[in-house]
């Protein structure tokens, strides 16, 4: 699995705004931005990581794709009750595509782990992906599950391009696999 490497989500989240505010102020902004877009996305991270958040929500705004994200669901219980759960439910159906942020903490976190595993319940196999992010370029060992599902990466030809790899080793752009 090619790994997106954590410095290289932060730069794109740098070279997509002027930093003045902090992150939780960033998030913030991006929760307060039109709703006209094409493509919903529930994008699954560990509440831990907001600056990664931020990142990678910058950086998928670039495809024009419009985010859920349930730290910025006022709507949505705190804590992890049935009713979260139903919720939950609620909007990775309502979303058409799920991407997992898959960041060590993320992917070590039962939680986590059980949010992606409830979307494989609720979504086609070709509506989740995973964005491995990682502080080097290595795999996430003991977590070999993640690579039954399609991930994204860079191209390997194109600068400051994205495709979707498939299990089976078939790839489309990450904008093709957000059309389909």
């Amino acid at each position: 699995m090619s790994i997106l490497p954590k410095y290289g989500l932060l730069q794109l989240r740098n070279s997509a705004r002027i930093y003045t505010k902090d992150v939780t102020e960033s998030l913030q902004l991006f929760k307060k931005e039109t709703k006209n877009l094409k493509v919903t996305v529930f994008l699954s991270y560990h509440p831990d990581e907001l600056e990664e958040l931020d990142s990678a929500i910058n950086f998928l705004k670039d495809f024009d794709v419009l985010i859920y994200a349930d730290w910025l669901d006022e709507n949505l219980p705190k804590d992890k009750s049935d009713l979260t759960t139903k919720q939950l439910q609620e909007k990775i159906q309502e979303n058409k595509k799920f991407i997992f942020l898959a960041t060590e903490t993320a992917v070590q976190s039962k939680w986590c782990d059980w949010v992606l595993r409830l979307a494989a319940t609720i979504k086609d196999p070709e509506d989740i992906a995973i964005l491995p992010i990682r502080e080097d370029f290595s795999d996430y060992g003991g977590a070999e599950y993640l690579k039954k599902y399609l991930y994204i990466k860079e191209n390997d030809f194109t600068a400051q391009a994205y495709n979707v790899k498939y299990p089976n080793g078939d790839e489309k752009t990450l904008t093709e696999w957000f059309e389909s």
